[in-house]
């Protein structure tokens, strides 16, 4: 029984978690509608988004409340992934921009 109540999270805890969601959202809402650069506005973007799934998966998954290796297991594929994709950036930058010079 007490671990089901260590896991209820106040309303205070969701309406403030709400509340940055808003304010994230609402931050990227306006970055689209600046005139940034694009790569700028995508990276603005994406750690927006991640800020905000970082949200949702501590409190509203109970994340937060989870042992480290579980969170470890659910971190590590994501940190892989970015590592991936950083990995094969130039490859496909590099071809982008072949074709833009070809037309």
């Amino acid at each position: 029984m007490a671990h089901a109540e260590r896991r209820h999270l106040g309303t205070k805890v969701y309406l403030t978690v709400w509340f940055w969601l808003f304010v994230l959202s609402f931050s990227a809402y306006f970055i689209d509608l600046l005139n940034l650069l694009f790569a700028l506005k995508a990276v603005l973007l994406v750690a927006i988004a991640l800020m905000k799934a970082g949200l949702i998966v501590a409190y509203f998954m109970h994340l937060k409340f989870e042992k480290l290796n579980l969170v470890y297991t659910i971190l590590l594929p994501l940190i892989l992934l970015i590592a991936l994709a950083a990995g094969i950036l130039p490859d496909g930058l590099s071809a982008l921009l072949s074709v833009k010079i070809q037309m």
